[in-house]
């Protein structure tokens, strides 16, 4: 019993660390500092908020500890519904924080720019505004490729959980719709040039179920875990049946 609560306990939680990591870096943060097609002012807005943006990075960090962290607990949750297709989605979704980690490379790069004198002696300032647009840029980009593989993941997340018979059917039907989004969204913003103008479309295709789905699911495992009741869970696979007392 307390096997499986401490599990719902650590999911939630680190779920719900990520939401808050996720909002305060991307959409405080970076969201605020930097300006489009203006790489003069974003040079200087992280320059003037290079504390804001250090923080920024660090809890970026911390996303990615805790998502590696759900892809272990994610697959102790849902293995016996199907082993194999929830072990690939945990080695997704570590793929997926591993390019996210190689993507802040780029961000301690434009932090680098921005403080350290050594690199205003050698480069003049519009190279060193282009150079932080660049590696901006760079970051987007391998962040994207990373979302491939997280959309790839959602699908199978959503797949488990509706073929499970503890996890609410809404939430993986949401998980799952939002996993083709994030697909949508990650090819077309390589494959059409003229992606920014539908940029709005694209991202409210991915928000609005992947923030409804997994913040429900974040709701339901923090509920579980924390206060809910003494129940059979009963999980099923096509080989076996798994019980347990939680």
């Amino acid at each position: 019993m307390e096997t499986i609560k401490n599990i719902l306990k650590l999911t939630g939680l680190g779920y719900l660390i990520i939401f808050v990591t996720g909002f305060f870096s991307n959409f405080f943060v970076l969201e605020n500092l930097i300006v489009s097609g203006n790489s003069a002012a974003t040079f200087n807005n992280i320059i003037e908020n290079e504390l804001l943006f250090r923080w920024a990075i660090v809890s970026f960090i911390l996303m990615v500890i805790f998502d590696l962290l759900l892809s272990w607990t994610l697959y102790l949750l849902l293995k016996e519904v199907n082993q194999k297709l929830s072990l690939l989605a945990a080695w997704l979704r570590l793929v997926n924080a591993t390019m996210f980690g190689l993507a802040l490379y780029n961000l301690v790069s434009v932090l680098q720019l921005t403080v350290n004198p050594e690199y205003s002696k050698v480069l003049e300032l519009s190279q060193l505004q282009t150079q932080v647009t660049l590696y901006l840029e760079a970051f987007n980009s391998t962040w994207l490729i990373g979302l491939i593989f997280f959309g790839i993941h959602l699908l199978l997340l959503g797949y488990l959980i509706v073929k499970s018979n503890y996890i609410p059917k809404f939430i993986g039907i949401l998980l799952f719709v939002a996993g083709v989004g994030y697909l949508v969204d990650s090819f077309a913003n390589f494959l059409l040039r003229n992606y920014s103008s539908y940029k709005d479309i694209f991202e409210l295709i991915v928000i609005l179920p992947g923030v409804i789905g997994e913040f429900s699911f974040t709701i339901w495992l923090l509920i579980k875990g924390f206060f809910g009741k003494k129940k059979q869970l009963i999980i099923k696979s096509t080989k076996h049946s798994f019980k347990e007392e939680f």
